[in-house]
């Protein structure tokens, strides 16, 4: 397996650039690692194999280069994290964070043309659980760390690999690598970030994720005595909770502006219609501006960039058909605007049901607030730099997600956080958390040029 893994790498690099033909074996080397970890099912509960895939890539960085010493397995509940340290020469200085997570989403067999857990190489796709979120990124970062070790580079400082173990759940490896280490000169997220591509393969744009929207639940709840439902009385759970949710619908949050969306708005009128343009202008002049906010929330992919939003997901009510109900309850999901507590919008609601029956209590979700991190001018120009040797002229687009990513918990700790991944996908490419997840093996090589000049840069 390692060679012919080995030469779809050198056979993949024969059609790039002259610029991305210096990686092959920390090509082949990213592949394998990839096809290696599809295959460990790390998904929280029963039978996870995050410890054991944790405890492999550990192998692989110590057979790199890295110190014993330096890479450690940390068992947490059903899962694990990992810490790699690729030691510096000043140790004074700041280190650099690069976060990334082992664990995927839940995928069962039945469902997929292939099997999940099986990596399979085809029409130049990978296929597997994991293959683009996130093993893609953290096999190609893991073979780029042990390229720079062949090449015997000495960083100016030290570059800490944190690799979370339950990111798409808990979180709460996130939680505790962001406890250990929170003095970072800054955080590059390789599960954020990235680049589109049209449906012909042309670059649209490329994304910088520097701030993300607070994910709450809410549960809002009526309760009554009840009764036998050919006596009814005034009071009515259903009627009380359906009440409240219309209300909540017709809600709308104040509209918010920050560094982050406002580069991005201002990135995007250029390419915008004359209606959108005109409409984005007036925003940013004036957020309150009610007309220009009305036609940009009338875009379902705009709305969560103007402020919060909350939304009903979940409702459950009564308990038998011929019996007033005693309880109504529905889940609200919010995604709040950084720099917003999560409290704050308990309350909003509150208000704006307005019913003294209501009981509302934000459920734990494993996620915390989080403000937006600065925009750094360097950091910014070397993206644009990277990105652009590959797609001239491409626009360097910082956003802002909808949350949650692992980047949460450090930016709550004042570890300013960027996503940067490098990989460039069509929309009809993107399957992560759903069925048949892929990614173009023709990104492998790119990433780890993109990778190797970014560390390189940053830590020199």
């Amino acid at each position: 397996m390692r060679h012919a893994a080995a030469f779809l790498a050198l056979a993949l690099a024969a059609a790039l650039p002259a610029h991305a033909q210096t990686n092959t074996k920390a090509q082949a080397q990213a592949l394998e690692l990839l096809k290696r970890g599809i295959a460990f099912r790390t998904v929280a509960g029963t039978g996870n194999q995050t410890f054991g895939y944790a405890t492999y890539l550990k192998t692989q960085l110590v057979a790199g280069g890295f110190a014993d010493s330096d890479v450690r397995v940390e068992k947490l509940g059903d899962t694990a994290y990992l810490v790699a340290r690729y030691r510096g020469a000043a140790a004074a200085k700041k280190p650099i964070y690069i976060s990334a997570h082992m664990d995927v989403v839940e995928a069962k067999p039945a469902d997929w043309t292939r099997d999940p857990f099986t990596p399979v190489i085809e029409n130049g796709y990978i296929w597997g659980r994991g293959a683009s979120d996130n093993k893609y990124d953290l096999s190609t970062m893991i073979a780029t760390l042990i390229q720079l070790k062949r090449e015997g580079f000495k960083p100016g400082r030290d570059i800490l690999l944190l690799a979370s173990g339950d990111e798409e759940t808990a979180m709460k490896t996130t939680q505790k690598l962001a406890e250990e280490f929170h003095d970072a000169e800054l955080l590059l997220n390789i599960d954020g970030g990235g680049g589109e591509l049209d449906e012909t393969g042309k670059a649209v744009l490329f994304g910088i994720q520097g701030a993300e929207k607070t994910y709450a639940d809410y549960e809002l709840t009526f309760t009554n005595p009840g009764g036998h439902s050919s006596a009814p009385g005034k009071s009515n759970a259903i009627y009380s909770l359906a009440r409240a949710l219309e209300k909540i619908a017709a809600y709308q949050f104040p509209a918010e502006i920050n560094e982050i969306t406002r580069a991005s708005f201002e990135a995007g009128i250029p390419n915008s219609d004359k209606p959108m343009a005109e409409a984005t202008r007036r925003f940013l002049a004036n957020k309150d501006d009610a007309e220009a906010l009305a036609y940009l929330r009338s875009y379902p992919g705009l709305i969560g960039q103007t402020g919060t939003t909350c939304v009903a997901t979940m409702v459950s009510a009564g308990h038998a058909p011929n019996a007033l109900p005693q309880r109504a309850t529905a889940t609200v999901n919010c995604r709040i605007f950084p720099g917003t507590k999560t409290k704050a919008v308990e309350e909003t609601l509150a208000r704006v049901v307005g019913d003294p029956d209501l009981k509302i209590v934000e459920l734990d979700t494993g996620t915390t607030a989080s403000d937006a991190s600065p925009l750094r001018p360097d950091l910014m120009k070397l993206v644009t730099r990277l990105i652009r040797a590959r797609f001239p002229g491409v626009p360097i687009v910082p956003s802002m997600s909808s949350g949650a990513s692992d980047s949460m918990w450090f930016r709550a700790r004042g570890v300013p956080s960027y996503g940067v991944s490098p990989i460039f996908m069509k929309s009809s490419d993107g399957f992560a958390h759903g069925l048949n997840e892929r990614t173009p093996l023709s990104e492998i090589a790119p990433s780890i040029v993109y990778y190797r000049a970014m560390l390189k840069e940053l830590a020199k």
